[in-house]
Order: structure tokens, then C-alpha cells, then sequence
């Protein structure tokens, strides 16, 4: 018997554990910080301090957004789990109660 049985039509696809890092993102950082010292000081501290915080910003919503995504793959993959368990369960003849947490 064949342990990795899928049901009908699911058809396994192979998912990157490693999330590849963007090695553009630290070069823009380098690029912008150079391009702030080289900015006149009559533009203020207030602007180049919002376009600092704006930047962050762009970053923390990349990462919020790669995160979701890593969170997305995993729900998947732990209900497929649950879809299998309950299967050899119902195989094996294990009752299912309501308090097992699912």
C-alpha cells in the first residue's frame, strides 16, 4: 500500500521551503542613502525624514505581504495534513472525537 496516496485530482507540487532573498532590496537601500548625503541640506530634515519613513514603509508592506504568503502555504498544508490523518483514521477505525482540537 502506497502511504502517499492523494485523493482524486490533487496533484503534489513541489513548494520552495527558502523564501530566496532580495539582494536588489539591500543595494536600493545603499543607493538611497547615498543619494540623501548627497541632497543639498536647504530640502530640511523633515522631508528626508519622510521619504526615509515612506521607504520603510514600502519595505515593512513587502515583508507583511511575503509573510502572508508563507502563512498561506502553511494553512494549506496543514489542512491537507488533517484531509490524510482523518483518512487513516477512518481507515484504521480511530473515532473521532470533538475535543481532539480540529
Amino acid at each position: 500500500m502506497n502511504p502517499y496516496n492523494y485523493y482524486p485530482g490533487y496533484i503534489p507540487q513541489h513548494t520552495e521551503y527558502y523564501i530566496p532573498y532580495d539582494c536588489d532590496l539591500y543595494t536600493q537601500q545603499q543607493e538611497q542613502e547615498e543619494f540623501d548625503r548627497q541632497q543639498p541640506q536647504s530640502l530640511g530634515g523633515f522631508e528626508r525624514r519622510i521619504r526615509n519613513l515612506e521607504r520603510q514603509n514600502q519595505q515593512q508592506a513587502r515583508e507583511i505581504t511575503r509573510l502572508n504568503q508563507i502563512v498561506e502555504r502553511h494553512t494549506f498544508r496543514l489542512n491537507r495534513l488533517n484531509q490524510r490523518l482523518r483518512a487513516v483514521e477512518n481507515r484504521l477505525n480511530i473515532p473521532f472525537t470533538s475535543h481532539d482540537g480540529f
